[in-house]
């Protein structure tokens, strides 16, 4: 390994994957038309974007209950009055709270997050690669669902909400980290995109 590359340190990355994770449906949250969030698909059943994120929300603070209990888990929202601004609110604060139990699940052998518990009928698992990836997992699977969900609305995510959530560099800013390449790394000569007329 060059004396020059930073060793890799798989809690901060980890971390710091999660917390650029919540400034994506900050994001989302930012850009909702209002007239959404309370509104469902005309003809089916089914979750409210409110219903949405206040599950997200929720659900972290059930591991937190459940794997964390010495990390007091934030109050649960209440997904038929909650409006966006306290979902936003309330999602920062559980994401700061499980960033927590992620950095001391994965850096100390010692911590008294000892296992991650996603349910109360599920067994322990140890703290590790897959609890961090279910954390995430979890609330991708979410997003989605809103973006469907807005789409179907009428109110689709254009601009920065829609392209702004992969253009990690710029969340990762935001978020008070940068993703930094090793080295001067060049830029391939390809788009990366195929050819629709090569086919």
């Amino acid at each position: 390994m060059p004396s020059s590359m930073p060793a890799f340190d798989f809690p901060e990355e980890a971390v710091q994957a999660y917390a650029l994770n919540d400034r994506m449906n900050q994001v989302l949250l930012e850009h909702l038309d209002p007239r959404a969030w309370r509104s469902k698909s005309p003809g089916q059943k089914g979750r409210t974007l409110a219903d949405i994120f206040a599950h997200v929300h929720n659900i972290r603070c059930k591991w937190l209950r459940l794997s964390a209990s010495h990390l007091k888990p934030p109050a649960r929202l209440d997904r038929s009055r909650c409006t966006q601004k306290q979902a936003q609110a309330a999602l920062a604060e559980s994401a700061d709270r499980c960033s927590q139990m992620l950095a001391e699940a994965l850096s100390a052998p010692q911590s008294r997050v000892q296992g991650f518990v996603r349910d109360g009928w599920a067994r322990p698992w140890p703290p590790g690669v897959a609890m961090f990836a279910y954390m995430i997992t979890h609330d991708a699977h979410h997003r989605g669902q809103a973006c469907m969900l807005a789409h179907q609305l009428g109110f689709p995510l254009t601009g920065q909400a829609a392209y702004g959530l992969w253009v990690w560099e710029k969340l990762a800013k935001e978020c008070g980290f940068q993703l930094v390449a090793y080295g001067k790394a060049k830029r391939p000569t390809a788009s990366g995109r195929s050819n629709p007329k090569s086919k």
